[in-house]
């Protein structure tokens, strides 16, 4: 045993030795190798200029300095060309806002501080607090605001920017400095930064400054985070975003990110995006490429873990990890990616962060308007695969969320105004169909009148996707209504994400005027198209939607198709348009007999209107005299033929024109079950389907055929399955009457 251990102790010191040896080789090659870098550092210009600008004394003149003009010279040659590393963008900034050598350097100094990765945060905070205590001119303080702004997205870290908001709000009363200081504060404002002294200023600024839309910006910010704070009333309907100033760095950003070849695309906010105006026709679409999803804090600058306990959203890969970090999610450097993330997006309806929802509103606001309403060469005029590529992915991410962004549907007001109906087609009509809830006031001017003229200089089939899209819209209003009605009050949310309600007799009216409007479209859509049998199609899914809201949506409301719609439909054809017409009626019949039962059983039930009623009796009992009693033509219809016209007509039996055996749309039915019941008759003589026992075989073989609308029209609607032609009058079911 105890040579065992001699022996192995002996090889504990050997294995011992030889790694000493292994350690102090390497320690030694890597003092060489520090030694190399300091060496080939201290001979960089470059590192050197840097330390000039580290080591300047203040008080040192500027003015025939050949030193810094050779030093600033080779800074700004390698800031154009790859530009600057985040420790030299702390060194220039520092020496700038400090003003070590006066003013006059300082513009020529910022205007060359393009990073090349990441900005340091620490840097950003000192250059602010220079600016309290500095005298920098008020043309220079704006200008480094707007460079902070422009590479907002690039820094590091936030943290201790958030830290000193009070410092940064404390600029708000320098008009020069107001606009600029406004949309910084709206980057970094969180429900803790929101102060009723903060508030109050706020107002007091838009009392002396007017109604500026930074000063309402910032403020509908504060009210989304406290409410019961800001007692203001803020305009539904502001422009997008803050204002897109012009700024030095924007065009060098994107030539030092073509020449890293780095993922500064997804870091810079695309409004530092500018149009290329040597090449205008030619222009590329910097605006409307989707970012990829990538983190705001650059891996090798990021903090100590135990300092920032947050997760990048890019590094969730599944929808369990988001569960478990749902509250340590670190939102993406451009808000614009979160589109192209399934998980994003199920962390933006999870959380529901308004300041997330108000970036991705900004950008997205900022990209559409760009594109489609503000560029003057053509842009998506030619159907460009950046366009068409980016409103793909708005609409799947609609789809997701169930619901539109404020953003798209503040732009396809203004678009429809100038769209021509054909550039992208399918998507702005998908957008059109998740415009939510809009007031009856409004949805004229905003809606109607530009898609009445569309419609009506417009080929079928533009009118057939157009009605389509307004029967989605209408079934996503109901849809949120019977979602988020509340029973107290009957207040209906119209957006899970703002906080904008409507009564629910605000709600009907805007229900109302949609299906009027379609019912105005449909009426002229068809004279205009000779009653095309896909227009027809689509209007009557638009009907198929109208006739259920109050069974199977719970609104308190009926309204009936016009005259243009229903007599077209019954005269129509094809079967499929006279059965879905009774399909229609049937479920009519079942929603007036269903709320009739709960007005007389409940006192909060809704009152129909006589002339609803009215409406319904005289379209149910023209349709069942037309197909049933052949008795088309009859007092008290909307349809009044004098007799002589009708005799000069020469039409044998005109009363019967439209029975279930002489319709146009059922004739073929009718020759066919003719020749099945009677296959050895030479001479045809349709009118003997009318006896009692082939009249029920005639219906039995309709009903085989599909028509289940006609099927249940008649069960629900005559007393008895015989024909008026026996002699022995049909009756109607006294529910209707």
């Amino acid at each position: 045993m105890a040579a065992k251990l001699n022996a192995s102790e002996s090889l504990d010191c050997s294995d011992s030795s030889s790694s000493n040896d292994q350690s102090v080789s390497n320690r030694s090659s890597n003092r060489v190798a520090e030694k190399e870098r300091r060496k080939n550092e201290a001979e960089d210009p470059f590192v050197l200029a840097l330390k000039y600008f580290s080591d300047v004394e203040a008080g040192t003149p500027h003015q025939g300095n050949d030193d810094f003009e050779n030093n600033l010279a080779l800074v700004e040659k390698v800031a154009y060309s790859r530009g600057l590393p985040p420790e030299a963008i702390s060194i220039m900034l520092e020496f700038a806002m400090s003003l070590r050598m006066g003013t006059s350097p300082v513009v020529r100094v910022l205007k060359c501080l393009i990073p090349a990765s990441v900005v340091p945060q620490d840097a950003i905070v000192r250059a602010v607090v220079w600016l309290g205590i500095s005298k920098i001119t008020a043309g220079t303080q704006v200008l480094f605001i707007k460079w902070v702004l422009t590479i907002f997205d690039m820094i590091d870290a936030k943290d201790q920017l958030r830290a000193v908001y009070g410092f940064i709000f404390s600029f708000v009363t320098d008009e020069n400095l107001c606009p600029f200081i406004c949309h910084l504060l709206y980057l970094l404002t969180r429900k803790e930064s929101v102060r009723v002294f903060r508030v109050r200023k706020l107002l007091d600024l838009q009392s002396k400054l007017g109604r500026q839309p930074f000063l309402l910006h910032l403020l509908s910010l504060y009210k989304v985070f406290c409410p019961e704070l800001v007692t203001l009333s803020i305009p539904s309907r502001m422009r997008s975003g803050f204002r897109n100033h012009n700024s030095p760095w924007k065009s060098t950003l994107i030539i030092v990110q073509k020449r890293n070849g780095s993922q500064l695309a997804s870091i810079v906010n695309p409004a530092v995006t500018l149009k290329d105006k040597t090449s205008s026709r030619k222009r590329k679409h910097w605006h409307l490429e989707i970012p990829a999803l990538s983190s705001a804090v650059n891996k090798g600058a990021q903090t100590e873990p135990s300092r920032r306990k947050v997760v990048p959203l890019v590094q969730i890969q599944s929808f369990a990890q988001l569960l478990e970090n749902m509250h340590r999610v670190e939102l993406p450097a451009q808000m614009g990616s979160l589109l192209g993330s399934s998980l994003a997006l199920q962390y933006l309806d999870c959380v529901q962060d308004e300041s997330a929802l108000l970036r991705l509103n900004f950008w997205l606001g900022y990209a559409l308007h760009e594109e489609f309403l503000f560029c003057s060469d053509g842009g998506a005029s030619q159907n460009s695969e950046e366009a068409l590529q980016l409103l793909d992915k708005l609409l799947s991410a609609h789809h997701f969320l169930q619901e539109g962004f404020s953003s798209s549907e503040a732009f396809l007001y203004k678009f429809l105004n100038v769209w021509d109906g054909s550039l992208l087609r399918p998507q702005i009509l998908g957008l059109l169909s998740n415009i939510p809830v809009v007031p009856s006031s409004q949805i004229g001017q905003l809606l109607f009148e530009p898609l009445m003229q569309l419609f009506f200089t417009s080929s079928p089939f533009f009118k057939c996707g157009l009605m389509e899209s307004l029967n989605n819209m209408l079934r996503k209003w109901l849809t949120w209504h019977s979602v988020y009605a509340l029973e107290d009050d009957l207040d209906i949310s119209l957006n899970s994400h703002t906080s904008i309600n409507m009564t629910l007799s605000g709600f009907k009216d805007s229900v109302m005027e949609l299906v009027h409007f379609v019912g105005r479209l449909a009426t002229i859509g068809l004279q205009l198209e000779g009653c095309h049998s896909l227009l027809f199609n689509f209007i009557l899914d638009f009907y198929e939607t109208v006739c259920d809201m109050f069974l199977k949506y719970g609104l308190p409301l009926i309204v009936m198709p016009p005259t243009g719609v229903f007599y077209p439909a019954l005269f129509a054809t094809d079967p499929v348009s006279v059965d879905r017409l009774a399909y229609i009626m049937y479920r009519y019949k079942v929603n007036l007999t269903s709320a009739k039962s709960q007005e007389k059983l409940t006192e909060q039930a809704f009152h129909i209107s006589r002339q609803t009623f009215r409406e319904f009796n005289n379209y149910l009992v023209f349709m069942v005299n037309c197909l049933w009693n052949s008795k088309m033509i009859h007092l008290g219809t909307d349809i009044q033929l004098g007799e002589e016209l009708l005799l000069k007509s020469n039409v044998p039996q005109y009363w019967a024109s439209f029975d279930l055996i002489h319709h146009p749309a059922f004739m073929n039915y009718a020759v066919d079950f003719h020749r099945r019941c009677w296959p050895g008759r030479k001479d045809m003589d349709i009118n003997s389907i009318k006896h009692s026992k082939p009249w029920g075989w005639y219906l039995e073989y309709l009903f085989t055929q599909g028509y289940d609308g006609l099927k249940l029209f008649i069960q629900s609607n005559i007393s008895r399955q015989l024909p008026a032609g026996d002699g022995q009058g049909d009756k109607l079911s006294t529910d209707e009457r």
